[in-house]
């Protein structure tokens, strides 16, 4: 029950076939090869262009984006550190009761 099984290798039945040996001969003989088919041209996309006032928008919109999320993090860390201060009290303030009986 715990032992692996391990699948044998299987045995041909039959008599062996050798491959088909292929010859100029066999080679000519063969069906004539499909015409090519058709190659359709992608249109072309113009580049992308950056004027002034599109650059100093991008610049404007990264700024604004990295601005939001360092104020989200800041948030987030003063948050935690604002809970960890709460709890350090709150055991400060039970120890203190807690021992003054």
């Amino acid at each position: 029950m715990f032992r692996p099984k391990i699948p044998t290798m299987p045995q041909p039945t039959g008599p062996a076939v050798p491959p088909a040996i292929v010859t100029p001969a066999t080679i000519t003989q063969s069906a004539p090869a499909p015409p090519p088919a058709l190659v359709l041209q992608t249109p072309t996309r113009p580049a992308v262009r950056l004027t002034p006032g599109t650059a100093l928008a991008l610049v404007g919109g990264g700024t604004a984006v990295v601005l939001v999320v360092g104020a989200v993090l800041v948030s987030m860390l003063l948050a935690v550190a604002l809970t960890a201060t709460s709890v350090a009290v709150c055991a400060v303030v039970i120890r203190s009761v807690l021992t003054h009986r």
